[in-house]
């Protein structure tokens, strides 16, 4: 049975009104319960997890964050920062007792910065989905993008989203989600990028995560996942070759089944013994 999909929020320690949508199987608690925890991409809003809320729902309490500016989340005057929005995931995942954290594309990128920033002991596990981990070698990263953007925001937002799936979705979807992604001010959503970080940061981070690790990618990082696991051999990875960058849509089912194998064996992970 799919479990009823609830809205909540909570006060950042800014001041700033962040939306979450939570569902748990009935009779569990979600503040009780170890969580999955969902994490969008830049500008995409939370509801793009309903697949996963939904199914992993009926089995796991499940979250999945508006961040600051996106989906229903207050559209902050500041804080468009990767040290913020670090500071944004602290507080999210402070809400639950047990945590494994699921981030996106930029969002990955704000979980290891949240990982530098504040530890992993809220967290059973980490999975990161479709986005660089600062491994050789690097994906190119497209041009003109901001030049379009000023242009014509709407044309190139759209084309932006519907680039996202391998698979066609429906125009009532595409159109959600390119009016979702342009509540945030343009050059509030242009700062979110970490351009004057070196990759080589996002490798170390990534290299010293001491918890189960999942590394969840398209072919377009497929040699970056080989290259995290020469570095970093206990790293769980899997592919998604005929998929898309929003990869747990285009393959919901695949996605779904290799994200709960993993939470069940990153908890076995947490509460096993340990030899000093």
């Amino acid at each position: 049975m799919s479990p009823e999909i609830k809205s909540a929020e909570f006060v950042t320690s800014d001041g700033v009104r962040l939306h979450v949508l939570e569902a748990c199987p009935r009779g569990a608690a979600i503040r009780r319960s170890p969580v999955i925890a969902f994490v969008p991409g830049w500008s995409m809003p939370a509801a793009i997890w309903r697949g996963q809320l939904l199914e992993l729902g009926a089995t796991h309490c499940v979250a999945a964050l508006d961040p600051r500016g996106q989906g229903t989340s207050e559209v902050s005057a500041g804080g468009y920062t990767i040290g913020r929005r670090a500071q944004d995931l602290h507080e999210f995942v402070s809400r639950y007792s047990r945590v494994v954290l699921v981030a996106w594309s930029l969002a990955a990128l704000e979980a290891l910065e949240y990982v530098d920033r504040h530890g992993h002991a809220a967290l059973d596990g980490l999975v990161l989905v479709d986005s660089t981990v600062g491994e050789d070698p690097e994906t190119p990263s497209g041009t003109g993008f901001v030049d379009a953007l000023r242009r014509d925001r709407r044309a190139t937002m759209e084309d932006f989203v519907q680039g996202i799936f391998r698979s066609p979705r429906p125009a009532p979807e595409i159109a959600a989600l390119t009016d979702a992604a342009l509540r945030m001010p343009l050059e509030a959503s242009l700062s979110l990028f970490p351009r004057a970080i070196p990759r080589e940061r996002w490798r170390a981070i990534v290299t010293n995560f001491p918890k189960p690790l999942l590394y969840v990618v398209s072919a377009r990082f497929a040699d970056q996942a080989q290259s995290l696991l020469q570095h970093r051999p206990a790293t769980r990875v899997a592919i998604f070759e005929e998929a898309g960058h929003a990869l747990f849509v285009d393959e919901a089912d695949r996605f779904n089944a290799v994200l709960g194998q993993f939470v069940t064996e990153a908890a076995g992970w947490a509460i096993a013994p340990r030899r000093e």
